[in-house]
């Protein structure tokens, strides 16, 4: 089993997927580490979190399950972004399920284009924990 990581962005998270590797018809399988946003000074006390997640890409659907804790507030949302290019933001893609606390857990499966699944092997999708 090949595993992959990516970073997510909590703002609290960006997401950073690397290239895997091996055959297509095994599923692809990669580790999300979530962590905040880059941030100015004015930031510092209102974003705040960290978490992991795991997610799966068999044939055309991803899916993503993870935790997350340390939020300042609430989560509010979760969503998966597809960027022009790595580390650029990008347009929301699909709606992640998440618990609505500062401590808890996001999920979804998304069935993925192919220019989506193109965008995951090449580092321009990540999630984006609201909170």
């Amino acid at each position: 089993m090949n595993v992959r990581q990516f970073a997510a962005v909590l703002p609290v998270a960006a997401v950073v997927w690397f290239a895997p590797s091996g055959a297509a018809q095994n599923p692809e399988r990669y580790k999300v580490r979530l962590t905040t946003v880059p941030m100015d000074g004015g930031m510092r006390n209102t974003v705040a979190g960290s978490g992991s997640a795991t997610a799966t890409l068999a044939g055309a659907t991803l899916a993503i399950n993870g935790t997350f804790e340390g939020l300042r507030s609430p989560a509010t949302a979760a969503r998966l972004h597809s960027g022009a290019a790595r580390g650029v933001r990008g347009a929301s893609v699909a709606e992640l399920a998440v618990t609505k606390t500062t401590k808890g857990t996001l999920a979804g499966s998304i069935n993925l284009s192919p220019d989506q699944v193109k965008g995951l092997r090449e580092g321009r999708l990540y999630i984006e924990l609201g909170e």
